[in-house]
């Protein structure tokens, strides 16, 4: 049986550019010290500074980063369908 997992609206709350709280994160595409990659259901989120950790992260989708938080940028999520389709609209 598939686990249902229940979506929490996406925020995030940034402390001091030094404690980066979020809520509503489907999967951490990647990470290192200077650069976490998140997927939320608000596109892709890119979050860039210096000696980043990844302190918190629950099952509900919480996540908890520490370090010196310099950027955050979204990407726009993708249309469903392939190319042709984004293409055509």
């Amino acid at each position: 049986m598939g686990e249902t997992r229940l979506a929490v609206p996406h925020s995030l709350t940034l402390s001091q550019r030094s404690r980066l709280t979020m809520t509503g994160v489907e999967e951490v595409a990647g990470f290192d010290d200077n650069t976490v990659i998140l997927r939320t259901d608000m596109g892709t989120l890119t979050v860039q500074g210096r000696e980043l950790k990844l302190k918190t992260l629950s099952p509900e989708g919480t996540i908890a980063i520490e370090g010196t938080v310099s950027a955050l940028q979204y990407e726009e999520p993708r249309p469903a369908g392939g190319w042709l389709r984004r293409l055509l609209g």
